[in-house]
């Protein structure tokens, strides 16, 4: 029996050999190792392969209109190299208007520019011309302003203007708000093509925003205030089933349920069961007076106006709470202590009274005059008269510097074809922004 056992694994042992020598024969070499030049190879393939799909990603981030674009880096300035180094001087030979308060530029390759007047005249004037003005629109017969906050309050013209010659305008009415669209032609605009987009009706004869502008989106957006009355009795701010104290964003090319316009397939409403308003892109704010979208970025920029303390600066996002009237800037309002900020947007910056007591919001500076405040947020104060610019940077501490005080009422900022920047006030000049 053992002599059996030990032939069984004498004959196990040759059997292992004999396939051992069998797989390393002379006729069959060993594989040879990959040598550096081909691991090198191969790792430059799969980086070639990662890179790729990394430029597909981005091409497609860039694509998206939704994907927000990075803020580009910016050089933020020395103090003293950009402190009250700036003045503002009177444009187009001093021409005087009745309360400008806006100032705003085609694009159709004219070099045209627009002064809004708050009892119902627009004017254009060329730049070519300074010294002429011509009265492009008036509509003083519909326009009620018999509130200091009332009147044709803002214009845009659309982005196909040199081609269609449509553009925009909100004011108020005996019966409130009214957002309308106007044909121009060579000849001037024609105020008998008024067509009602949307209107509604305003509580109080204060907070009545009136911005609009395209976005880059080819979309129109409405600048609302929460209808008025001190700390926002009626809690509109608050309240999305309201068109007061929000940014609307609309479509104007495309018909819809509401005729005259659409709602953008993507605003942060749609289809909700709430009965939120799906013309809204944004709530929360008390009188978002002044906004315009950043050229390089499209970053949403929003100035609202405060109450009784703060004075605040946004970068508007598709569907966000910007606060009012539970937060007053970054401070409590209702209640003034212990107030529940969660999901509540906070400004990006912010100042208090008595520095200034009624923002007035700007524009991202791209002009080439002014090379020392590039990508810097110009924006004022209109009881001061204190122009400063922002410096903002996600990440970084901002450097917000005072570049004049001008002693004005200062109604609104615009910019030409070129990016420069200027300024309307209520002495009825239009300023720019020049370096001493």
């Amino acid at each position: 029996m053992i002599r059996k056992a030990l032939l069984l694994a004498l004959i196990l042992v040759l059997s292992i050999l004999f396939y051992s020598c069998a797989g390393r024969g002379e006729d069959t070499p060993p594989a040879e190792p990959e040598t550096d030049t081909e691991e090198k190879v191969q790792e430059e393939a799969v980086e070639d392969r990662h890179e790729e799909e990394i430029t597909d990603e981005a091409e497609e981030a860039t694509d998206d209109p939704e994907e927000e674009a990075p803020f580009p880096s910016l050089e933020f300035p020395r103090a003293e190299d950009v402190e009250d180094q700036y003045v503002v001087e009177e444009a187009f030979g001093g021409i005087a208007f009745d309360r400008p308060l806006d100032f705003q530029f085609a694009d159709d390759g004219s070099g045209r520019v627009f002064v809004v007047e708050q009892g119902g005249r627009i004017y254009a004037l060329q730049s070519a011309d300074p010294f002429e003005r011509e009265l492009f629109l008036d509509i003083e017969d519909r326009v009620d302003d018999s509130g200091f906050e009332m009147g044709l309050l803002g214009l845009a013209f659309h982005p196909q203007f040199a081609d269609n010659g449509g553009f925009f305008v909100n004011y108020t009415s005996t019966e409130g708000t009214v957002v309308a669209r106007f044909e121009a032609s060579p000849e001037g605009a024609n105020p008998d093509s008024e067509q009602v987009i949307l209107s509604f009706p305003q509580p109080f004869q204060n907070h009545n925003g009136g911005q609009l502008a395209f976005g880059p989106d080819g979309y129109l957006y409405i600048a609302t205030g929460d209808g008025g009355g001190g700390g926002d009795p009626r809690g509109n701010g608050q309240d999305p089933s309201t068109f007061h104290g929000n940014i609307l964003r609309i479509d104007v090319d495309t018909g819809g349920s509401q005729d005259e316009y659409a709602i953008p397939p993507d605003n942060p409403f749609v289809g909700n069961d709430e009965g939120w308003l799906e013309e809204i892109y944004a709530y929360g704010f008390r009188n978002p007076w002044r906004f315009s979208f950043d050229p390089v970025t499209g970053h949403l920029w929003v100035a609202d106006v405060g109450q009784d303390r703060v004075e605040e600066i946004n970068i508007v996002e598709k569907g966000g709470n910007y606060g009012w009237n539970i937060m007053e800037g970054s401070l409590c309002f209702e209640p003034q202590d212990d107030c529940d900020s969660s999901g509540l947007e906070l400004p990006v910056y912010e100042y208090h009274h008595p520095l200034g007591r009624s923002i007035t919001g700007g524009y991202i500076y791209r002009g080439e005059r002014l090379p020392a405040l590039e990508g810097a947020y110009i924006y004022g104060d209109y009881v001061t008269g204190r122009i400063w610019g922002l410096w903002y940077e996600e990440g970084r501490d901002s450097e917000n510097v005072q570049l004049v005080e001008t002693g004005l009422n200062i109604t609104s900022f615009g910019v030409d074809q070129a990016g420069e920047v200027f300024l309307t006030a209520f002495d009825g000049k239009v300023y720019q922004l020049k370096a001493r």
